[in-house]
């Protein structure tokens, strides 16, 4: 592409769907398959001397015998905390305490949790598909935009649409392929 301009539109188009993509992957990594998996705890924070603080940094999370997450914290003083904490967010796992660790066990999902989950991520595919085709919309516009401006020629203008809606199949295939190894993670026994 010689234009400049499209360029700069294609260069934000793409920063733009990279971003889709990882913030899909991103919420899939939190979606629990019936294994152990540490992003569960991601966003999980306590107060730790009156700052908010994520328990994956103020302790040791490991993974035990693949479905069971360990959590040591480095603190001892902060368990109660830190169990107070995980209690109250919305991952629906009880932990258990012995006063050195506390643990979540995660039980084995059923055929309906796993049809739900596999909706979710369905869904949560569907939105940032719509996502990718808001992306579509804005650059067309500032393509068709340069057109009018007579900043561009209909040539610049066509070749830069089909630079476009490449971009736009790309994106939407990862996120494609995303939902459906996800939704197989799920779906496994």
């Amino acid at each position: 592409m010689e234009n400049e301009q499209i360029e700069e539109l294609l260069l934000i188009l793409d920063d733009k769907l990279t971003k889709t993509v990882s913030v899909l992957k991103e919420e899939f990594s939190s979606v629990r398959a019936g294994r152990a998996n540490p992003h569960i705890l991601d966003k999980v924070t306590f107060d730790y001397y009156g700052a908010p603080t994520p328990v994956t940094q103020a302790a040791g999370v490991s993974v035990q015998e693949g479905r069971c997450l360990v959590i040591a914290p480095w603190d001892l003083s902060v368990l109660k905390n830190i169990e107070k904490a995980i209690q109250t967010s919305n991952i629906g796992i009880t932990p258990t305490n012995d006063g050195k660790v506390i643990r979540l066990v995660f039980p084995e999902l059923t055929e309906e949790r796993r049809r739900d989950l596999s909706k979710q991520i369905r869904k949560t595919g569907e939105d940032s598909k719509v996502a990718v085709r808001n992306c579509r919309r804005d650059a067309m516009e500032g393509i068709k935009k340069l057109k009018n401006d007579k900043a561009i020629s209909e040539d610049e203008a066509s070749l830069g649409e089909k630079e476009v809606e490449k971009l736009v199949a790309d994106a939407i295939s990862q996120v494609d392929n995303a939902v459906s190894s996800k939704e197989k993670e799920v779906m496994t026994v």
